[in-house]
Formats: C-alpha cells, sequence, structure tokens
C-alpha cells in the first residue's frame, strides 16, 4: 500500500509491545509525521502499558490527536490477532477543524465542538469507545446519536480482561470517548448481522423485568420449542449456543433488529429469560447463529456499502466485530477480515472485536460494523 491517497498505517504481534510498536510504525512509514487524527487498538495484555505506548507514538510520529481501546481482538487488514498480544494503528491527515475528541460518563453536550474553532461546522457523525460497566450504557449511546447532526454512531464497547481503558488523547475509563466528525470528513458505514431469523415476529403477551411469560397468548416456552424443533428442543444447552432473541427495531425500513442471548428457561412455568429488560406489547423473533448466514450478510453488507462508496475512493476504514464472530463463524486464516478486502480491495483497516457493536444509535451483538472513510467529494 504506497499510495499516497491511502491512510499510513500498521499493525504487528509480539509479546513486548516496544516491539510490535516499532514493527507497527516501521509498516505506516514515514507518512504517519503529517497526521492529525490516530485510531489505536492494542490487545488486553497490552493494557497496563498502554500510557506509555501513547507517549511512545506521540514522541515517534507527532500526531497529536488518539483515540482507541483494548480489545482481547484487533482487527487489521486480512489481519486477526484474537488472544495474542498486537496492536494497530491508523493515521489521518483531517483537519483539526474537522473533528473533536472526548470523552467522559456524562451525556455529550451540544456546543462542546464550538472548541473545534468552527462554529458553522457542527458534529455530524462520531466514532465511539464504550465501557461495558458503565451504567445505562444504551441509554447514553443513544443520547449521544441524537446530539449528532446526522443521528449516527458507530464504534464498539471494549472487551478487555482487564480494566477496558480507552484512548482520548490520554488514557480513560468508564462511559464513552472517542471522536466526532464534521460533515467534511466523507463517511459511509453500514452494518452485518451474524443470526438470521428462523421464524415470524411475535408479540410479548406477557413479561416483567427480562423474562417472557407468554407470545402471542401462548406459553412461550411452546412457541420456543415450537420453532427451534424437535432435535433442539430434546438439547436446550445445545440450542442456548444456537438460538437466540432478536428483537425488531422499531420504524426501521430495513427490517434490523438487536441480538440478545437467552439466559434461561423456566420449564415447569414455561418461562423465557433474555438479555434484555422488555415489555408487554413488544415484538420478538427467534434467530439462529451459524456461519453460512453469517457470511451472506457480510457479502449482503458489503455489496451495499460498495454501492454508497460509488466512485470515490477508499482512503482507510475501522472494522468492529463480536468476540462471537471472527474464527467461531466464519473459519480460520483471518477470513471474516479476508472476505472484506476480497471484495472491496486492498485498503487500510483497523478496528477490534468487541463486546458490543455500535451503529446508528443502539448497541448490537453478534454483528460487524464497518466504517469507510472516502476521497472528498468533488465540490
Amino acid at each position: 500500500m504506497h499510495n499516497e491517497r491511502l491512510f499510513p498505517y500498521g499493525h504487528a504481534r509480539d509479546a513486548d509491545w516496544r516491539t510490535a510498536l516499532s514493527s507497527t510504525l516501521e509498516m505506516a512509514g514515514p507518512r504517519v509525521r503529517g497526521g492529525t487524527l490516530g485510531f489505536l487498538y492494542v490487545s488486553d495484555s497490552f493494557e497496563s502499558d498502554l500510557p506509555e505506548i501513547l507517549s511512545v507514538l506521540r514522541e515517534e510520529t507527532g500526531v497529536p490527536h488518539w483515540t482507541g481501546c483494548v480489545g482481547i481482538g484487533i482487527c487489521a487488514t486480512a489481519q486477526e490477532y484474537l488472544n495474542e498480544p498486537a496492536l494497530a494503528l491508523m493515521v489521518t491527515d483531517f483537519p483539526e477543524t474537522a473533528f473533536h475528541l472526548f470523552a467522559g460518563l456524562e451525556p455529550y453536550q451540544p456546543g462542546e465542538e464550538l472548541a473545534m474553532g468552527e462554529a458553522d461546522h457542527p458534529s455530524y457523525f462520531a466514532i465511539v469507545h464504550g465501557d461495558s460497566q458503565t451504567p445505562d450504557l444504551p441509554d447514553l449511546v443513544r443520547d449521544f446519536a441524537g446530539k449528532m447532526s446526522s443521528g449516527f454512531i458507530t464504534g464498539g464497547i471494549s472487551s478487555s480482561r482487564a480494566n477496558g481503558a480507552q484512548l482520548a488523547d490520554k488514557v480513560v475509563h468508564g462511559g464513552l470517548s472517542g471522536v466526532t466528525f464534521s460533515a467534511k470528513i466523507a463517511i459511509v458505514t453500514r452494518l452485518t448481522q451474524g443470526c438470521s431469523p428462523i421464524g415470524p415476529i411475535h408479540q410479548i403477551a406477557e413479561a416483567k423485568s427480562n423474562v417472557i411469560a407468554r407470545l402471542d397468548e401462548r406459553p412461550a416456552l411452546d412457541v420456543f420449542y415450537e420453532e427451534i424443533g424437535d432435535i433442539l428442543s430434546r438439547d436446550l444447552q445445545r440450542a442456548a449456543g444456537f438460538i437466540f432473541v432478536a428483537l425488531p427495531v422499531k420504524n426501521d425500513d430495513r427490517g434490523d433488529y438487536v441480538v440478545r442471548n437467552l439466559l434461561g428457561i423456566d420449564i415447569d412455568r414455561k418461562l423465557l429469560a433474555i438479555g434484555e429488560y422488555i415489555e408487554t406489547g413488544q415484538s420478538l423473533m427467534f434467530c439462529k447463529r451459524d456461519g453460512s448466514t453469517a457470511r451472506e450478510d457480510l457479502e449482503r453488507m458489503l455489496t451495499e456499502i460498495t454501492r454508497l462508496v460509488g466512485g470515490r475512493g477508499i482512503r482507510g476504514g475501522l472494522y468492529f466485530s463480536c468476540l462471537g464472530r471472527g474464527e467461531g463463524l466464519f473459519g480460520p486464516d483471518s477470513m471474516e477480515l479476508r472476505i472484506i478486502q476480497e471484495r472491496l480491495g486492498d485498503f487500510p483497516l483497523v478496528g477490534f472485536f468487541a463486546n458490543g457493536e455500535i451503529s446508528h444509535d443502539k448497541i448490537y451483538g453478534y454483528t460487524g460494523v464497518l466504517t469507510l472513510f472516502l476521497d472528498a467529494p468533488v465540490s
């Protein structure tokens, strides 16, 4: 990748973060020194080293602004690093008046973008990283997205086995952090599901908290058994790792849904417990997760995002994929990321395997969220 239009980027694995960082910067090349904003994703085995990594990066590159987070797995162009020490970075050259870094537990306040120096270019879109331990995180995501003029954000929840560190010009913890962009920055994004519905949409007729008693005026467990079939009904432990609940997104004309885990079954009272608070009157589907359906939907998403890219070139991209995807769904040899490369070409891509993926104004599960930075449109 020696095209001057592409963002410089690099990635490497090594037990010693200094060696990994040196190899990464060597791959990125000298053009990193012309950058303004960097994205950095590191394995959680390097989490305690993150302050020093950031200090060395600033000294070696001169790039003043950095965002990113820690993950159990790291993504790069056609390469997965899962459960091994690695890091990946990409450096952009956006005007400093076109982006603004933020961090903190509190909802994003309108007007913060004025610190960028261009009041006539309010925040349009954001890349965000979240902490799964933050109370009411879904509400914080929804509130934050509503303050973008596009109503749209993308990102992922840190998947660390330690403290889930994030970056926003320094190491931070808790809430959301990341970077907002003005509409001057050309961005397209799409989401791919890792599950597919196996039956019709049901209405929740009786529920309390996260426990469903009745679906379509029938015992919830009876409806569940009917849809998953006799074989899985006789092996509920297997079904729990294969069958999930999908909650359709209201007022979405694309048939979008969020996937949640089945947490428990009460055979005597015919109850289902799921990983989401629900209310009577909501809609619900059951869905399955397997490699063939995940690959089919990834191909669909790549076709759609190719149409959105049109004739513009891709300068770089970010990919946030669920920890439940990767090799478990697509097979070995970084196949999920190789499919992206095969369909869209050889461009800089970094990201991480998340504990929840953010797209539009919601936190998803078992999904992949691809965000591309494009050549600016001709004015």
